[in-house]
């Protein structure tokens, strides 16, 4: 396990893909357990160990995600969430070019809970509002990488919205991508995120390395990187 970030309020870790987040019916040890498990042994804990989460990765995806080890924490940073005041970037690979180089995508998502997929449809009172921003960093054979910015949290909205201009992520077969990788995850990594820290006001900004794979050490190290 990664530790990107820790202090006396935030845990900050670097999830792998296939990780999965809270326990589910697959009954696989989840991040949040690893977590308090590393928080018990590090500090000698005799009790329970607090650790709220604050925010969710899919399955699938791979990246920074924040815990937070004190209620106070806690509840000042789903204020932030609630509030949009968290900075959250993405790496996305994708197959095919994107029609502009950049673009502020205004979509509206409809979730099929049966599915557990969304989809986008026009305006209505069930469908909530989605929106992005993306631009084109970089280009390794027929892959793209795009650097894409959050300014909503619907589900599974990065992949839907994506796939919605013809540029699924490699990998995601849910959302129309041709074939999957060979580890049956997706290249959707969360990349950075930004805030101000719930009890110093300081700024924090923490960066997760990309995946230990050839394509993504390849865009890490492109040179809009440097």
């Amino acid at each position: 396990m990664q530790i990107l970030f820790e202090d006396n309020h935030l845990i900050t870790v670097n999830k792998m893909a296939s990780e999965i987040v809270q326990g589910d019916k697959t009954g696989d040890i989840s991040l949040t357990e690893k977590v308090k498990n590393y928080i018990k042994e590090k500090y000698n804990k005799p009790n329970n160990v607090f650790l709220g989460l604050v925010h969710r990765l899919d399955r699938p995806v791979s990246g920074v995600i924040v815990f937070a080890k004190t209620s106070k924490a806690l509840s000042r940073m789903n204020n932030l969430f609630r509030n949009a005041k968290i900075e959250k970037t993405y790496w996305a690979i994708v197959k095919n070019s994107p029609p502009k180089k950049s673009d502020f995508l205004v979509n509206f998502l409809l979730k099929n809970e049966q599915q557990n997929k969304s989809y986008v449809v026009e305006k209505s009172s069930e469908a909530k509002e989605a929106k992005l921003e993306y631009t084109v960093k970089a280009q390794i054979e027929k892959f793209y990488l795009l650097e894409v910015k959050l300014h909503s949290g619907r589900h599974h909205q990065i992949r839907c919205q994506l796939a919605a201009i013809n540029c699924p992520v490699k990998g995601d077969l849910k959302y129309g991508f041709d074939v999957p990788n060979s580890d049956s995850n997706i290249s959707l990594h969360s990349r950075k995120i930004s805030f101000l820290h719930p009890v110093s006001s300081e700024r924090i900004c923490i960066i997760a390395p990309v995946p230990n794979e050839k394509l993504w050490l390849d865009f890490e190290n492109c040179p809009f990187n440097k």
